[in-house]
Protein backbone atom coordinates (compact mmCIF):
# COMPACT_ATOMS: atom_id res chain seq x y z
CA UNK A 1 0.00 0.00 0.00
CA UNK A 2 3.12 2.15 1.20
CA UNK A 3 4.50 1.38 -2.56
CA UNK A 4 1.38 2.28 -4.27
CA UNK A 5 1.02 5.67 -2.58
CA UNK A 6 4.58 6.32 -3.43
CA UNK A 7 4.47 5.87 -7.14
CA UNK A 8 0.76 7.54 -6.97
CA UNK A 9 2.76 10.64 -5.42
CA UNK A 10 5.28 10.64 -8.15
CA UNK A 11 3.00 10.29 -10.91
CA UNK A 12 1.21 13.48 -9.11
CA UNK A 13 4.15 15.16 -8.78
CA UNK A 14 5.46 14.77 -12.15
CA UNK A 15 1.70 15.77 -13.64
CA UNK A 16 2.12 18.93 -11.95
CA UNK A 17 5.45 19.88 -12.42
CA UNK A 18 4.75 18.98 -16.10
CA UNK A 19 1.32 21.03 -16.03
CA UNK A 20 2.91 24.51 -14.35
CA UNK A 21 5.69 24.20 -16.76
CA UNK A 22 3.42 24.12 -20.05
CA UNK A 23 1.40 26.89 -18.46
CA UNK A 24 4.68 29.12 -17.67
CA UNK A 25 5.52 28.19 -21.56
CA UNK A 26 2.34 29.73 -22.72
CA UNK A 27 2.30 32.81 -20.83
CA UNK A 28 5.92 33.15 -21.81
CA UNK A 29 4.93 33.46 -25.34
CA UNK A 30 1.38 35.05 -25.24
CA UNK A 31 1.30 38.57 -24.22
CA UNK A 32 -2.41 39.60 -25.09
CA UNK A 33 -2.73 43.73 -24.89
CA UNK A 34 -5.71 43.80 -23.07
CA UNK A 35 -4.14 41.63 -20.14
CA UNK A 36 -1.51 45.11 -20.49
CA UNK A 37 -4.81 47.22 -19.68
CA UNK A 38 -5.48 47.52 -23.65
CA UNK A 39 -9.36 48.84 -24.23
CA UNK A 40 -10.14 48.05 -28.02
CA UNK A 41 -13.38 50.87 -28.57
CA UNK A 42 -11.25 52.60 -30.94
CA UNK A 43 -11.79 55.73 -28.57
CA UNK A 44 -8.76 55.00 -25.94
CA UNK A 45 -5.20 55.80 -26.55
CA UNK A 46 -3.38 52.60 -26.19
CA UNK A 47 0.72 53.42 -26.59
CA UNK A 48 1.01 52.52 -22.66
CA UNK A 49 -0.80 49.35 -22.51
CA UNK A 50 0.84 48.41 -26.15
CA UNK A 51 4.32 49.11 -24.96
CA UNK A 52 3.87 47.69 -21.20
CA UNK A 53 2.86 44.47 -23.74
CA UNK A 54 5.85 44.11 -25.49
CA UNK A 55 8.41 45.13 -22.49
CA UNK A 56 7.14 42.29 -20.67
CA UNK A 57 7.80 40.08 -23.06
CA UNK A 58 10.60 40.99 -24.22
CA UNK A 59 11.88 40.76 -20.84
CA UNK A 60 10.26 37.51 -20.50
CA UNK A 61 12.94 36.46 -22.65
CA UNK A 62 11.08 36.72 -26.02
CA UNK A 63 7.52 35.33 -27.38
CA UNK A 64 4.27 36.80 -29.16
CA UNK A 65 2.61 40.19 -28.42
CA UNK A 66 -1.05 39.37 -29.52
CA UNK A 67 -3.64 42.38 -30.35
CA UNK A 68 -6.76 40.25 -30.29
CA UNK A 69 -9.48 39.45 -32.61
CA UNK A 70 -12.80 41.98 -33.51
CA UNK A 71 -11.40 45.06 -31.97
CA UNK A 72 -10.07 48.59 -33.44
CA UNK A 73 -7.09 49.73 -30.96
CA UNK A 74 -6.53 52.99 -30.91
CA UNK A 75 -2.47 54.50 -30.46
CA UNK A 76 -0.19 56.81 -30.31
CA UNK A 77 3.49 55.66 -30.83
CA UNK A 78 4.95 52.76 -29.27
CA UNK A 79 8.44 50.88 -29.98
CA UNK A 80 9.03 46.99 -30.65
CA UNK A 81 11.88 45.18 -29.45
CA UNK A 82 14.13 42.58 -30.33
CA UNK A 83 12.72 38.29 -29.91
CA UNK A 84 8.87 39.05 -30.38
CA UNK A 85 6.49 38.94 -32.76
CA UNK A 86 3.65 41.35 -32.92
CA UNK A 87 0.74 39.38 -34.38
CA UNK A 88 -2.71 41.08 -35.32
CA UNK A 89 -5.43 38.77 -35.32
CA UNK A 90 -8.04 38.60 -38.01
CA UNK A 91 -10.52 41.22 -38.02
CA UNK A 92 -8.37 43.19 -35.36
CA UNK A 93 -6.73 46.76 -35.88
CA UNK A 94 -3.98 48.89 -34.74
CA UNK A 95 -5.32 52.72 -35.81
CA UNK A 96 -2.73 55.41 -35.30
CA UNK A 97 -4.02 58.13 -32.72
CA UNK A 98 -5.25 61.51 -35.23
CA UNK A 99 -3.79 63.86 -32.54
CA UNK A 100 -0.55 65.15 -34.19
CA UNK A 101 0.85 66.17 -30.66
CA UNK A 102 2.09 62.86 -29.86
CA UNK A 103 3.96 62.28 -32.64
CA UNK A 104 7.53 63.85 -31.31
CA UNK A 105 10.28 61.84 -32.69
CA UNK A 106 11.33 62.10 -36.24
CA UNK A 107 11.65 59.36 -38.60
CA UNK A 108 14.74 61.44 -40.00
CA UNK A 109 17.08 62.08 -36.97
CA UNK A 110 18.45 65.60 -36.99
CA UNK A 111 15.63 66.38 -40.21
CA UNK A 112 13.17 67.02 -38.47
CA UNK A 113 11.56 68.14 -41.94
CA UNK A 114 9.93 65.03 -42.83
CA UNK A 115 8.17 63.36 -40.77
CA UNK A 116 7.48 61.34 -37.31
CA UNK A 117 7.57 57.80 -36.45
CA UNK A 118 4.45 55.82 -35.23
CA UNK A 119 5.66 52.38 -34.87
CA UNK A 120 9.81 52.34 -34.38
CA UNK A 121 12.41 50.42 -32.97
CA UNK A 122 16.41 50.52 -33.25
CA UNK A 123 19.22 48.01 -33.10
CA UNK A 124 16.56 45.22 -33.27
CA UNK A 125 17.27 41.42 -33.55
CA UNK A 126 14.90 38.49 -34.31
CA UNK A 127 11.57 40.92 -35.17
CA UNK A 128 8.30 39.74 -36.32
CA UNK A 129 5.27 41.30 -37.27
CA UNK A 130 2.28 38.74 -38.90
CA UNK A 131 -1.04 38.29 -38.62
CA UNK A 132 -4.75 38.77 -40.69
CA UNK A 133 -5.40 41.98 -38.96
CA UNK A 134 -4.71 45.41 -39.75
CA UNK A 135 -2.51 48.29 -39.32
CA UNK A 136 -3.63 51.37 -39.95
CA UNK A 137 -2.43 54.87 -39.95
CA UNK A 138 -5.11 56.79 -40.67
CA UNK A 139 -3.32 58.92 -42.87
CA UNK A 140 -6.27 61.18 -44.29
CA UNK A 141 -6.42 62.49 -40.75
CA UNK A 142 -3.07 64.15 -41.20
CA UNK A 143 -4.11 65.99 -44.17
CA UNK A 144 -5.51 69.48 -45.33
CA UNK A 145 -7.98 69.86 -48.04
CA UNK A 146 -8.82 67.39 -50.76
CA UNK A 147 -8.12 68.14 -54.22
CA UNK A 148 -8.88 66.44 -57.19
CA UNK A 149 -5.78 63.70 -57.33
CA UNK A 150 -4.20 64.19 -53.99
CA UNK A 151 -4.36 66.64 -50.38
CA UNK A 152 -2.77 70.12 -49.60
CA UNK A 153 -0.34 69.12 -47.00
CA UNK A 154 -0.77 71.28 -43.98
CA UNK A 155 1.78 73.92 -42.83
CA UNK A 156 4.28 73.10 -40.49
CA UNK A 157 6.94 75.00 -38.51
CA UNK A 158 9.77 72.49 -37.32
CA UNK A 159 8.05 69.15 -36.95
CA UNK A 160 6.41 67.42 -39.52
CA UNK A 161 3.80 65.73 -37.71
CA UNK A 162 2.75 63.19 -40.35
CA UNK A 163 3.59 59.42 -39.05
CA UNK A 164 6.00 57.01 -41.15
CA UNK A 165 3.63 54.41 -39.99
CA UNK A 166 6.73 51.78 -39.55
CA UNK A 167 10.20 52.36 -38.78
CA UNK A 168 13.09 50.13 -38.32
CA UNK A 169 16.52 51.05 -38.24
CA UNK A 170 19.58 48.61 -37.70
CA UNK A 171 17.21 45.38 -37.33
CA UNK A 172 18.27 41.86 -38.53
CA UNK A 173 16.30 38.70 -39.18
CA UNK A 174 13.15 41.26 -39.69
CA UNK A 175 10.08 39.59 -40.85
CA UNK A 176 6.54 40.64 -41.81
CA UNK A 177 3.76 38.38 -43.25
CA UNK A 178 0.71 38.28 -44.08
CA UNK A 179 -0.67 41.67 -42.37
CA UNK A 180 -3.21 44.49 -44.32
CA UNK A 181 -1.29 47.97 -44.03
CA UNK A 182 -2.69 50.97 -44.99
CA UNK A 183 -3.82 54.05 -44.72
CA UNK A 184 -0.27 55.77 -43.88
CA UNK A 185 0.38 59.51 -43.61
CA UNK A 186 3.75 59.15 -44.93
CA UNK A 187 6.36 56.11 -46.03
CA UNK A 188 4.78 53.12 -44.63
CA UNK A 189 7.47 50.42 -44.24
CA UNK A 190 11.08 52.03 -43.58
CA UNK A 191 13.80 49.80 -43.23
CA UNK A 192 17.06 51.52 -42.17
CA UNK A 193 20.20 49.79 -42.49
CA UNK A 194 18.37 46.36 -41.96
CA UNK A 195 19.64 42.68 -42.82
CA UNK A 196 18.36 40.02 -43.60
CA UNK A 197 14.69 40.97 -44.36
CA UNK A 198 11.63 38.73 -45.72
CA UNK A 199 8.38 40.41 -46.80
CA UNK A 200 6.01 37.62 -47.84
CA UNK A 201 1.95 38.07 -48.50
CA UNK A 202 1.15 41.37 -47.74
CA UNK A 203 -1.40 43.90 -48.64
CA UNK A 204 -0.47 47.62 -48.14
CA UNK A 205 -3.40 49.96 -49.55
CA UNK A 206 -2.52 53.72 -49.11
CA UNK A 207 -4.91 56.44 -49.99
CA UNK A 208 -3.87 57.17 -53.47
CA UNK A 209 -4.55 60.67 -52.70
CA UNK A 210 -1.57 61.16 -49.93
CA UNK A 211 1.31 62.33 -51.47
CA UNK A 212 4.36 61.40 -49.91
CA UNK A 213 2.96 57.79 -48.71
CA UNK A 214 5.60 55.05 -50.48
CA UNK A 215 4.74 51.97 -49.48
CA UNK A 216 7.87 49.90 -48.92
CA UNK A 217 11.12 52.22 -48.64
CA UNK A 218 14.53 49.94 -48.12
CA UNK A 219 17.19 52.17 -47.00
CA UNK A 220 20.80 51.16 -47.09
CA UNK A 221 19.56 47.84 -46.20
CA UNK A 222 20.97 44.52 -47.41
CA UNK A 223 19.65 40.90 -48.40
CA UNK A 224 16.45 41.61 -48.48
CA UNK A 225 13.21 39.55 -50.01
CA UNK A 226 9.83 41.24 -51.01
CA UNK A 227 7.69 38.39 -52.21
CA UNK A 228 3.72 38.00 -52.87
CA UNK A 229 2.34 41.56 -52.14
CA UNK A 230 -0.22 43.63 -53.64
CA UNK A 231 0.81 47.40 -52.97
CA UNK A 232 -1.41 50.73 -53.90
CA UNK A 233 0.43 54.27 -52.99
CA UNK A 234 0.34 57.57 -53.70
CA UNK A 235 3.93 57.63 -53.95
CA UNK A 236 6.32 55.02 -54.64
CA UNK A 237 5.12 51.14 -54.51
CA UNK A 238 8.59 49.97 -54.01
CA UNK A 239 11.84 52.06 -53.45
CA UNK A 240 15.58 51.61 -52.67
CA UNK A 241 17.22 54.41 -51.68
CA UNK A 242 20.88 55.78 -49.35
CA UNK A 243 19.46 58.71 -47.38
CA UNK A 244 21.99 60.70 -45.98
CA UNK A 245 20.96 60.98 -42.29
CA UNK A 246 21.71 57.51 -41.97
CA UNK A 247 25.00 56.92 -44.59
CA UNK A 248 27.03 54.98 -41.87
CA UNK A 249 25.13 51.91 -42.67
CA UNK A 250 26.39 51.64 -46.13
CA UNK A 251 25.58 49.97 -49.30
CA UNK A 252 21.47 48.96 -50.46
CA UNK A 253 22.48 45.43 -51.69
CA UNK A 254 21.08 41.86 -52.64
CA UNK A 255 17.54 42.62 -52.81
CA UNK A 256 14.65 40.75 -54.89
CA UNK A 257 11.71 41.52 -55.39
CA UNK A 258 8.99 39.21 -57.04
CA UNK A 259 5.18 38.04 -57.80
CA UNK A 260 3.80 41.53 -56.38
CA UNK A 261 1.22 43.93 -57.82
CA UNK A 262 0.80 47.57 -57.89
CA UNK A 263 -0.68 50.82 -58.70
CA UNK A 264 1.06 54.50 -57.79
CA UNK A 265 0.83 57.85 -58.49
CA UNK A 266 4.25 58.35 -58.57
CA UNK A 267 6.64 55.32 -59.39
CA UNK A 268 5.76 51.85 -58.69
CA UNK A 269 9.29 50.09 -58.70
CA UNK A 270 11.74 53.16 -57.94
CA UNK A 271 15.68 52.86 -57.58
CA UNK A 272 16.51 56.58 -55.75
CA UNK A 273 16.47 59.34 -56.17
CA UNK A 274 18.24 60.00 -52.52
CA UNK A 275 21.79 58.33 -53.23
CA UNK A 276 24.40 58.70 -51.45
CA UNK A 277 26.01 55.65 -51.38
CA UNK A 278 26.07 52.53 -53.59
CA UNK A 279 22.80 50.55 -54.84
CA UNK A 280 23.73 47.12 -56.46
CA UNK A 281 22.75 43.62 -57.02
CA UNK A 282 18.76 44.02 -57.80
CA UNK A 283 16.44 41.30 -59.15
CA UNK A 284 12.81 42.64 -59.93
CA UNK A 285 10.61 39.17 -61.14
CA UNK A 286 7.29 38.56 -62.24
CA UNK A 287 5.13 41.78 -61.03
CA UNK A 288 2.17 43.08 -62.37
CA UNK A 289 2.01 47.17 -62.41
CA UNK A 290 -1.63 49.26 -63.26
CA UNK A 291 -3.27 52.47 -63.37
CA UNK A 292 0.31 53.34 -62.26
CA UNK A 293 1.91 57.51 -63.43
CA UNK A 294 5.68 55.40 -63.74
CA UNK A 295 6.27 52.19 -63.70
CA UNK A 296 10.06 51.67 -63.40
CA UNK A 297 12.29 54.40 -62.48
CA UNK A 298 15.84 54.73 -61.55
CA UNK A 299 16.41 58.70 -60.78
CA UNK A 300 20.01 58.92 -59.55
CA UNK A 301 20.60 62.17 -58.11
CA UNK A 302 23.14 62.06 -55.89
CA UNK A 303 26.80 60.99 -56.08
CA UNK A 304 25.77 57.24 -55.51
CA UNK A 305 25.92 54.65 -58.05
CA UNK A 306 23.07 52.17 -59.14
CA UNK A 307 24.49 49.00 -60.79
CA UNK A 308 23.73 45.37 -61.86
CA UNK A 309 20.07 45.63 -61.50
CA UNK A 310 17.60 43.23 -63.54
CA UNK A 311 13.94 43.90 -64.28
CA UNK A 312 11.80 40.61 -66.19
CA UNK A 313 8.84 39.45 -66.65
CA UNK A 314 6.81 42.40 -65.64
CA UNK A 315 3.63 44.07 -67.21
CA UNK A 316 3.14 47.72 -66.88
CA UNK A 317 0.34 49.97 -67.23
CA UNK A 318 0.92 53.53 -66.88
CA UNK A 319 -0.84 57.00 -67.73
CA UNK A 320 -0.57 60.89 -67.03
CA UNK A 321 -1.22 62.47 -63.90
CA UNK A 322 -1.30 66.10 -62.83
CA UNK A 323 2.13 67.56 -62.49
CA UNK A 324 1.63 67.58 -58.15
CA UNK A 325 3.28 63.61 -59.29
CA UNK A 326 6.53 62.84 -60.51
CA UNK A 327 6.50 61.36 -64.06
CA UNK A 328 4.94 61.50 -67.22
CA UNK A 329 3.51 58.31 -67.83
CA UNK A 330 7.08 57.02 -68.72
CA UNK A 331 6.68 52.94 -68.37
CA UNK A 332 10.52 52.74 -67.89
CA UNK A 333 13.07 55.61 -66.82
CA UNK A 334 16.58 55.40 -66.39
CA UNK A 335 17.91 59.06 -65.45
CA UNK A 336 21.10 60.50 -63.15
CA UNK A 337 21.30 63.88 -63.02
CA UNK A 338 22.82 66.24 -60.19
CA UNK A 339 19.96 67.44 -57.93
CA UNK A 340 18.61 70.93 -58.09
CA UNK A 341 20.58 73.16 -56.09
CA UNK A 342 18.74 73.90 -52.36
CA UNK A 343 17.19 77.13 -51.67
CA UNK A 344 14.29 74.61 -50.01
CA UNK A 345 13.82 73.05 -45.95
CA UNK A 346 15.64 70.23 -45.88
CA UNK A 347 18.07 71.02 -48.72
CA UNK A 348 21.21 70.79 -46.00
CA UNK A 349 20.11 66.96 -45.76
CA UNK A 350 20.22 66.52 -49.47
CA UNK A 351 23.46 67.53 -50.46
CA UNK A 352 27.40 66.60 -48.62
CA UNK A 353 27.51 68.31 -45.47
CA UNK A 354 28.00 72.40 -45.89
CA UNK A 355 27.34 71.91 -49.38
CA UNK A 356 24.11 73.94 -51.32
CA UNK A 357 25.68 71.53 -54.98
CA UNK A 358 25.92 67.74 -55.37
CA UNK A 359 26.96 65.61 -58.09
CA UNK A 360 25.41 62.54 -60.05
CA UNK A 361 26.78 58.60 -59.62
CA UNK A 362 26.88 56.36 -62.66
CA UNK A 363 23.87 54.15 -63.38
CA UNK A 364 25.53 51.07 -65.09
CA UNK A 365 24.27 47.48 -66.14
CA UNK A 366 20.99 47.27 -66.12
CA UNK A 367 18.67 44.84 -67.86
CA UNK A 368 15.09 44.83 -68.86
CA UNK A 369 13.70 41.65 -70.54
CA UNK A 370 10.18 40.80 -71.54
CA UNK A 371 8.80 43.61 -70.32
CA UNK A 372 4.95 44.56 -71.77
CA UNK A 373 4.15 48.33 -72.18
CA UNK A 374 0.89 49.80 -72.74
CA UNK A 375 1.41 53.97 -71.64
CA UNK A 376 0.69 57.23 -72.88
CA UNK A 377 4.56 57.89 -72.97
CA UNK A 378 7.27 56.00 -74.24
CA UNK A 379 10.64 54.91 -72.38
CA UNK A 380 13.70 57.72 -71.08
CA UNK A 381 16.63 57.49 -70.79
CA UNK A 382 19.11 60.56 -69.88
CA UNK A 383 21.57 61.98 -67.94
CA UNK A 384 23.41 65.29 -68.01
CA UNK A 385 27.01 63.58 -69.79
CA UNK A 386 27.21 60.54 -71.49
CA UNK A 387 29.38 59.07 -69.40
CA UNK A 388 26.85 58.51 -66.39
CA UNK A 389 24.61 56.02 -68.00
CA UNK A 390 26.01 53.16 -69.44
CA UNK A 391 25.13 48.98 -70.43
CA UNK A 392 21.81 49.64 -70.47
CA UNK A 393 20.12 46.56 -72.04
CA UNK A 394 16.47 46.27 -73.54
CA UNK A 395 15.46 42.88 -74.94
CA UNK A 396 11.81 41.62 -75.31
CA UNK A 397 10.43 45.09 -74.34
CA UNK A 398 7.18 45.48 -76.30
CA UNK A 399 5.30 48.91 -76.01
CA UNK A 400 2.18 49.77 -76.73
CA UNK A 401 1.83 53.77 -76.72
CA UNK A 402 -2.10 55.35 -76.55
CA UNK A 403 -3.35 58.68 -75.99
CA UNK A 404 -6.04 57.45 -72.77
CA UNK A 405 -6.27 60.49 -70.68
CA UNK A 406 -6.92 64.16 -71.65
CA UNK A 407 -4.11 65.34 -69.71
CA UNK A 408 -1.72 67.21 -72.16
CA UNK A 409 1.59 64.97 -73.13
CA UNK A 410 4.99 65.48 -74.73
CA UNK A 411 6.81 65.82 -71.88
CA UNK A 412 9.73 63.67 -69.96
CA UNK A 413 9.84 64.59 -66.14
CA UNK A 414 13.52 64.80 -64.78
CA UNK A 415 12.42 66.23 -61.75
CA UNK A 416 14.67 66.70 -59.15
CA UNK A 417 17.73 67.65 -61.07
CA UNK A 418 19.61 70.85 -62.56
CA UNK A 419 18.71 70.97 -65.81
CA UNK A 420 15.14 71.91 -66.97
CA UNK A 421 12.30 69.32 -65.14
CA UNK A 422 10.05 68.70 -67.67
CA UNK A 423 11.14 68.00 -70.98
CA UNK A 424 9.24 69.22 -73.82
CA UNK A 425 9.88 66.73 -76.91
CA UNK A 426 8.43 64.33 -79.16
CA UNK A 427 6.83 60.80 -77.13
CA UNK A 428 9.22 58.32 -79.15
CA UNK A 429 8.87 54.74 -78.16
CA UNK A 430 12.72 55.13 -77.20
CA UNK A 431 13.92 58.48 -76.57
CA UNK A 432 17.99 58.04 -75.74
CA UNK A 433 19.48 61.66 -74.36
CA UNK A 434 23.31 61.34 -73.66
CA UNK A 435 24.05 57.40 -72.67
CA UNK A 436 26.38 54.76 -74.00
CA UNK A 437 26.42 51.34 -74.71
CA UNK A 438 22.88 50.85 -75.04
CA UNK A 439 21.21 47.66 -76.95
CA UNK A 440 17.50 47.51 -78.17
CA UNK A 441 16.79 43.98 -79.04
CA UNK A 442 13.87 41.51 -79.94
CA UNK A 443 11.65 44.46 -79.14
CA UNK A 444 7.96 46.04 -80.56
CA UNK A 445 6.57 49.38 -81.16
CA UNK A 446 2.45 49.41 -81.60
CA UNK A 447 0.98 53.19 -81.84
CA UNK A 448 -2.57 53.09 -81.12
CA UNK A 449 -5.53 54.63 -83.30
CA UNK A 450 -5.59 57.52 -80.79
CA UNK A 451 -2.32 59.17 -82.30
CA UNK A 452 -1.74 63.13 -80.54
CA UNK A 453 0.54 65.02 -83.11
CA UNK A 454 3.13 64.76 -80.02
CA UNK A 455 3.61 61.23 -80.78
CA UNK A 456 6.49 60.91 -82.72
CA UNK A 457 9.69 57.99 -83.48
CA UNK A 458 10.67 54.34 -82.68
CA UNK A 459 13.95 55.88 -81.56
CA UNK A 460 14.96 59.68 -80.85
CA UNK A 461 19.04 59.57 -80.01
CA UNK A 462 21.01 62.50 -78.47
CA UNK A 463 24.49 61.81 -77.93
CA UNK A 464 24.42 58.25 -77.87
CA UNK A 465 27.47 56.52 -78.36
CA UNK A 466 27.26 52.87 -79.19
CA UNK A 467 23.74 52.38 -79.84
CA UNK A 468 22.88 49.17 -81.42
CA UNK A 469 19.62 47.43 -82.02
CA UNK A 470 18.75 43.86 -83.33
CA UNK A 471 15.45 42.97 -84.62
CA UNK A 472 13.45 46.07 -83.50
CA UNK A 473 9.70 46.31 -85.17
CA UNK A 474 7.65 49.15 -85.38
CA UNK A 475 7.54 52.16 -87.62
CA UNK A 476 6.89 56.67 -86.48
CA UNK A 477 3.30 57.54 -85.07
CA UNK A 478 3.05 58.58 -88.86
CA UNK A 479 5.08 56.70 -91.40
CA UNK A 480 5.70 58.87 -94.26
CA UNK A 481 5.65 62.15 -92.09
CA UNK A 482 8.56 61.43 -89.74
CA UNK A 483 11.09 58.82 -89.76
CA UNK A 484 11.47 55.76 -87.48
CA UNK A 485 14.99 56.47 -85.97
CA UNK A 486 15.94 60.05 -85.49
CA UNK A 487 19.37 60.88 -84.42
Amino acid sequence: MTVLKSISCTFLMIFLCSFFSLHAAGKNEDFNIRNYGAVGDGKTDNAVAIQKAIDACSKAGGGKVVVPAGQTFLSGPFNLKSNIEFHVEVNAKVLANPDEKVYLKSAFRENKGEGTIWIGGENLVNVTLSGAGTLDGNGVSFMGAELDDSFVLKPFEVIDPRPHLLTIVGGKNIRIRDLYIRNSAYWTVHLIGCEDVAIDNITLLNNLKVRNSDGIDLDHSKNVRISNCYIESGDDCICLKNRREYEEFGACENITVSNCTMTSRSCAIKIGSENMDSINNVLINNCIITKSNRGIGIQNRDEGTVSNVIFSNIIIDSHLFSDVWWGKAEPIYVTAYSRASGNHKDAGWRFPKGEREGKVGMVSNISFSNIKCTSENGVYVGAESADKISGIIFDQVDLLINKTTPILGGVYDRRPSKVEGLLKARVSAFYLDKAKHITIRNSSVVWAENRPDYYGHVIESHEVTALKTFNLEGDSAFPGKLEAIKK
